[in-house]
């Protein structure tokens, strides 16, 4: 018998700690980008304060005596802005004409005049293939034949600034990887934690030997209490089913051996036989318990189909009367030579069930056997009628029938009738197995008028659970 094959994949620790894990790592990663935005924007915070301080330093010694403007920058503006060795200065000063009054004529930076009235302006530019921060203050000159605003354009590259950042990225990143490691740890932690109830599980069910199908008894979490129910639900369904099956199998082993013992004893009797008479007699015998043998071990497998079908198969609806008119035709010829006149009563409209087809038509089968070989001497009639929200179909013959004291006995499998021929015992109980996997009720009658009664009841479909 082949195994089924149960595919690997990672633990579901792993796959947590992973998923976990890639969480933390993307959001390390957006903390390092908003620490290095940060870090930038506190540099230029910081550099631009220098700059606007030597840009208005500046600004503030342009002057004018009537004709031509002057300007003497001071050397505590430059000393200011050499805090940052390692930048280099660019600066200008310029007449409200754009004329160069001092500094470096390649400075070729913009100047909005409209602007400066609002105070210093600050812009990201690029001098000399550098870039470079630049600062454009202005001072407004009154007292010349063209009054207008005075530029200062002061010029930094960005080493220093980006030093600071960088300085101050590299301390904010080790605060970050260092806290995503430590809840990283404690993640990994937490999971394993989490998930010791799992492995408990686990070491409980890998414990338990091959036949303790007793419910689980362990304390779970609320999350796997739904999963411990499952298991239980399954292991009492296999209960059962293991149950039925070693009860078959006693039962089924049972039966088989007396006939099986007896027809292996006339089998020796026939060897030894010499007279030819008597020689036909014991293979007629033979032949008997060999049919005898045949019926038992259908009867047997029909039963075994039965429970397994009432267990597996959905039900669905079906039409009732359908199916009592095409068993009660098949089973016709069973009757052999003998003068038993068959019937069938029913309305014309479909009676409609819940129900499996091949497992009803095997009860009904087996009722209409019964009815041939123990009872009806002349008449066997099935009817089918609906009463409100119930569906009955009887199987009625003119035979003596079961005695009221047995009705009960009877149910269980190898529980023949007493007196008559001798049955398996297996038909009524295939017929009551079968009626109450459809949540309906078998139940028998003796009328004087008719003879004896076995009545099956279901719930009609419209009124099924």
């Amino acid at each position: 018998m082949s195994r089924a094959v149960i595919g690997r994949t990672p633990s579901l620790f792993l796959r947590l700690v992973t998923v976990l894990g890639l969480v933390l790592a993307v959001g390390a990663a957006l903390l390092l980008g908003a620490a290095w935005t940060s870090a930038r924007l506190a540099a230029d915070q910081a550099y631009d304060r220098l700059l606007v301080g030597a840009a208005l330093q500046i600004a503030e010694t342009i002057a004018s005596d009537g004709r031509e403007i002057t300007v003497d920058p001071p050397f505590s503006a430059f000393e200011t802005l050499g805090l940052a060795p390692r930048d280099r200065i660019f600066y200008k000063v310029v007449d409200p004409s754009d004329g160069l009054l001092t500094g470096s004529p390649d400075l070729a930076v913009p100047v909005d005049r409209a602007r400066l009235g609002d105070g210093p302006l600050l812009l990201d530019a690029t001098h000399r293939g550098e870039p470079v921060r630049v600062v454009v203050a202005g001072r407004y000159v009154p007292d010349i034949p063209k009054a207008g605003w005075a530029a200062v354009v002061v010029a930094q590259t960005r080493e220093a600034r980006n030093g600071l950042a960088g300085d101050l990225t590299a301390k904010a990143s080790l605060l970050v990887l260092t806290m995503s490691a430590l809840a990283l740890g404690a993640v990994t932690v937490a999971v394993r934690a989490a998930l010791r109830p799992l492995a408990a599980l686990e070491r409980v069910l890998a414990g338990r030997g091959p036949n303790d199908l007793d419910p689980l008894d362990l304390a779970v979490p609320r999350e796997i209490h739904l999963l411990v129910t499952s298991i239980n639900h399954f292991m009492d369904r296999l209960s059962g089913h293991m149950a039925i099956m070693r009860r078959f199998i006693a039962d089924a082993a049972h039966q088989i051996r007396t006939p099986l013992a007896a027809l292996g004893a006339q089998v020796d009797l026939l060897s030894a036989e010499g007279d030819e008479a008597r020689r036909r007699e014991q293979v007629i015998r033979v032949q008997e318990r060999t049919a005898e043998l045949g019926r038992l071990t259908n009867q047997l497998l029909n039963h075994a189909m039965v429970i397994h079908r009432a267990r597996s198969i959905p039900l669905a609806p079906v039409d009732l009367g359908a199916i009592a008119r095409r068993t009660l035709i098949d089973a016709i010829p069973l009757a052999g030579t003998r003068p038993i006149d068959f019937g069938y009563e029913g309305p014309d409209e479909p009676l409609p069930i819940r129900g499996d087809p091949i497992a009803l038509r095997e009860a009904l089968a087996n009722l209409i056997h019964n009815g041939i070989k123990h009872g009806a001497p002349g008449r066997l009639t099935v009817r089918t009628r609906r009463e409100r929200d119930r569906i009955t179909v009887e199987v009625v013959d003119d035979g003596a029938g079961i005695p009221a004291a047995e009705w009960r006995r009877v149910r269980e499998p190898f529980q023949a009738a007493s007196g008559g021929a001798i049955g398996s015992g297996l038909g009524l109980a295939i017929a009551a197995e079968v009626t109450a996997a459809h949540g309906g009720e078998m139940r028998f009658e003796s009328r004087s008028d008719e003879g004896f009664a076995v009545l099956l009841s279901f719930p009609a479909a419209e009124a099924a659970p």
